[in-house]
Parts: C-alpha cells; sequence; structure tokens
C-alpha cells in the first residue's frame, strides 16, 4: 500500500506487503524487503537496500510510568544514501542516519539519535533516545547504548557492552539532575561485556579492557581494566589513529 500523498522514485524494489505512508520520500534504488512499513514523513536516501519486516520511522508511545519526553512535533525519520539496513530493524521517528550507515538484523534506533556516516550498528543492539554516534563507528553485537549517550567518531564498541544513566535506578527525585550517558571520545575501544557507569567520560584513544566496570573518568590515551577500573598503562604509540 502506497499512500497517495508518498513520492517512491520509479526504480524503486519493492517487496510483498509494504506500506509506505503519508509524505514519505523514496529516492532512486532504494530496495524495501517484504512487509516493510514506512512511517510518515520518512525520507529514504538512495541505493538504500532495507530487509524484510523493518520498521522506519516508528512513533514513540512510552509507559504512562514512563520518564520519557513525548514531542507532538517529532520530525519524520531520515535514512542517508546506500545504508544497508537488516531484516526485523526498528528505527523511529526523529532519527538521522547518515549515508553508508549498516544497521544490522533485529537492531533498535530510538527517537532524537543521529548516527553518522558509515557507522556500523550490529545485530541486536540498542540505541536508546537522544544519543548521538560519530562517523565510523563500530558497535558490535547485543551492546546496549542507553539514553543520553555521546559516541564520538572512530569508537569500537565490542559485544555485549552496556551504558547506564541513573545511579538511582528510578528511585528518588534527586535523580532527574543527576541522569546522563556515558560521553565515548575520539577513537576510544570498549572491551566485550564492560560496563559504563553514568556521566563517565572515556577519554580520546583510551582502551577498556573487556570486563571492566567503568566507575569514573578514564584518562586519554590510557589502558584501564578491573571492577572498578584502574589505569594500567597507556596505550601503545602504534596503536593510536593517525
Amino acid at each position: 500500500m502506497i499512500h497517495a500523498a508518498a513520492i517512491v522514485a520509479a526504480d524503486c524494489v519493492l517487496g510483498e506487503h509494504v506500506v509506505i505512508e503519508a509524505d514519505v520520500v523514496i529516492e532512486a534504488g532504494v530496495e524495501l524487503g517484504h512487509n516493510v512499513v514506512v512511517g510518515q514523513g520518512t525520507h529514504v536516501g538512495a541505493g538504500t537496500s532495507v530487509g524484510p519486516n523493518t520498521v522506519l520511522g516508528r512513533r514513540p508511545r512510552p509507559a504512562r510510568t514512563s520518564t520519557v519526553r513525548i514531542q507532538a512535533d517529532l520530525p519524520g525519520l531520515i535514512i542517508g544514501a546506500e545504508c544497508i539496513i537488516g531484516a526485523g530493524v526498528v528505527v523511529y521517528a526523529g532519527t538521522t542516519v547518515g549515508p553508508q550507515t549498516l544497521l544490522a538484523d533485529q537492531s533498535f534506533v530510538r527517537e532524537r539519535v543521529t548516527l553518522g556516516r558509515n557507522v556500523v550498528i550490529g545485530r541486536g543492539v540498542a540505541v536508546e533516545n537522544d544519543t548521538s554516534i560519530g562517523d565510523y563507528t563500530k558497535i558490535q553485537t547485543g551492546a546496549y547504548i542507553t539514553a543520553y549517550v555521546e559516541i564520538e567518531e572512530r569508537v569500537f564498541i565490542a559485544p555485549c557492552v552496556v551504558t547506564t544513566n541513573d545511579n538511582f535506578m528510578g528511585r528518588t527525585e534527586a535523580r532527574f539532575a543527576q541522569i546522563g550517558g556515558a560521553k565515548i571520545r575520539r577513537g576510544a575501544r570498549i572491551g566485550a561485556n564492560s560496563i559504563l557507569l553514568p556521566n563517565v567520560e572515556i577519554g580520546a584513544e583510551a582502551f577498556v579492557a573487556a570486563g571492566a566496570i567503568v566507575t569514573k573518568n578514564v584518562p586519554p590515551g590510557q589502558v584501564v581494566k578491573g571492577i572498578p577500573a584502574r589505569v594500567v598503562r597507556p596505550v601503545p604509540l602504534e596503536e593510536l589513529l593517525p
């Protein structure tokens, strides 16, 4: 079903049971798999491929007890050119996905998120609202990126990393003044199964070893490991980005 107010380029390939809502723009060479839903106001860039059973431009509907703010005038989702979007992916309205970015199968990206160009979001990764992810960053299978995280360019996040943003875990009003996600600076690397506590800053080119629990800021260019994470040595010069 294609809404009369949608614009779909003539050379697009549409699978069975595709739904395209009002004010959608789908540029040349886009491929939509079976059962794809493209929500109102979504813009899909040229040459993008979308796998089956994916929803683009979903509108948020928080629980009555949720603290997430509802934005009535949330703009449409923007997908850049030549992206690859897998099967069973859900991307919310109000988000921007840069060109040549990969969203792997069953990944979820919430509203007001900005993804740069050539980003890799692995299978089953969840990216919560109000988060930014810089160019050429890679987030591997099963990682959880909570709300209000800032990730700069060329960061590597290994499988099953967990970020957090609330030291009070939903108790007391004091938490609202202190909620905040991690800031992960350019070229930092976060090892598998690490946990980043709220508001920590991982410095540029820092290396967090697998299984570490980061409770305080990590200096730039340093290796940390352990519970809690402690500095053990500098990152070797040959491993630093140009």
